[in-house]
């Protein structure tokens, strides 16, 4: 297990797990929430594209205070913002004030904590064992993600929401202390060609954020909807597929290491689409549902550590991580934002949240062709790296 070695990671992992407990104890709730709280169903996910729109146009603030403070407190801040949303989130009663203070809030948190959290984990991790490290935090991500629907949806149940989104908030703030032992990473004022090179993992994420405001979003509605709208099944559900997740979770970081990530692209590509036909059609029976979000765990376990091993290491060799991960946040928020618009187009058209789901197989297309194209040149630097090997022992 040298992939464990790393200590820097480890302790990233850490943090990240506690960031979890807190996302899963209270953001995994944010769209039925809302719904709940009597935000029509379009303006759930035109709440969504806002927020990302704010992101997209926030982000330069990052490139102007990371050289000033480095990586690592950027990550802490952008932690605590994170939970000072769900403070907002309590209080939202329809389309009111406290709606748009939780959007701008999250806009805030997320581009200043995704944006440095990915440059700070490509620039930690090792080239050789990224797909073994990715796989061990997304295990760690997944046993908090069991404990917290089950704990969210009975807080809300028992205590009310602002006990419950307040819980994650200080579960938030908690998750900066393992960061006081990881070293941090300084960021050049100044830099060229970092977004060019970014250009393949920027039609990816963006192409990620497509399919994700369908096969997690709508899908998270669908499937509390099917469950009579109850936060403690919701809760349940969301926690049982985090089970399957955990059990699965280390499987596929072994393959891409191995150098078999062409063909860990094709099983990706299948389970994703196949989870989302079940998806569609489970929208209307409660037990297919929870089986579908199950299964929904499991192809996350093969979408996560593909996707993100070959986006942490083209950003570990491009010029400047941060701007790199700038440049493929931006690409996320403007695939999401598209999306979202769309999905409120339909719902507010009248058409099922069948339709919204089925809608994201267009971005698992595009990162299929994307993802192909980069291990098939990794194979290739592989052999080439192999055959100078050769040649220079005879």
């Amino acid at each position: 297990m040298a992939y464990l070695k790393n200590s820097a990671v480890n302790l990233l992992n850490v943090h990240f797990a506690l960031f979890a407990l807190g996302m899963n104890g209270a953001g995994v709730f944010f769209v039925v929430f809302l719904l709940k709280a009597g935000v029509p169903m379009p303006l759930v996910f035109a709440s969504i594209a806002l927020t990302v729109m704010v992101r997209f146009l926030a982000r330069p603030l990052v490139l102007m205070i990371a050289p000033r403070t480095g990586l690592k407190r950027l990550v802490a801040v952008g932690t605590t913002i994170c939970g000072l949303q769900y403070l907002w989130l309590a209080e939202v009663h329809g389309v009111d004030l406290n709606l748009l203070a939780f959007c701008l809030t999250a806009a805030i948190g997320d581009t200043f904590y995704w944006t440095s959290y990915h440059a700070y984990f490509a620039s930690l991790g090792d080239l050789e064992h990224r797909g073994h490290q990715i796989g061990a935090r997304e295990a760690l991500g997944a046993l908090a993600a069991i404990l917290g629907p089950l704990l969210g949806g009975w807080a809300l149940i028992t205590f009310g929401p602002l006990v419950a989104f307040g819980a994650a908030t200080v579960v938030h703030v908690l998750a900066a202390i393992p960061l006081l032992g990881t070293p941090d990473v300084s960021v050049a004022r100044s830099v060229r060609g970092v977004f060019r090179t970014a250009l393949p993992s920027v039609m990816l994420f963006a192409a990620d954020a497509w399919l994700c405001v369908g096969y997690v979003f709508v899908w998270q509605i669908a499937l509390f909807l099917s469950l009579g709208e109850s936060f403690s099944a919701f809760g349940v559900a969301l926690a049982l597929a985090a089970l399957v997740g955990a059990i699965s979770g280390l499987i596929l970081g072994k393959h891409i290491d191995a150098g078999r990530g062409g063909r860990a692209v094709w099983l990706t590509f299948a389970s994703v689409v196949t989870v989302t036909l079940f998806r569609v059609f489970s929208t209307d029976s409660a037990a297919l549902a929870v089986i579908a979000n199950a299964l929904g765990a499991l192809a996350g376990c093969l979408y996560i550590p593909t996707l993100m091993t070959a986006v942490y290491n083209q950003a570990k060799r491009s010029p400047c991580p941060l701007r790199f991960h700038v440049a493929t946040e931006g690409g996320w928020d403007i695939g999401c934002a598209a999306a979202s618009v769309g999905a409120a187009g339909l719902s507010a058209l009248g058409a099922p949240l069948a339709a919204a789901i089925l809608m994201s197989l267009a971005g698992m297309v595009l990162i299929l062709v994307v993802l192909r194209g980069y291990y098939a040149s990794e194979s290739a630097a592989d052999d080439e790296l192999i055959e100078a090997q050769q040649s220079a022992v005879t």
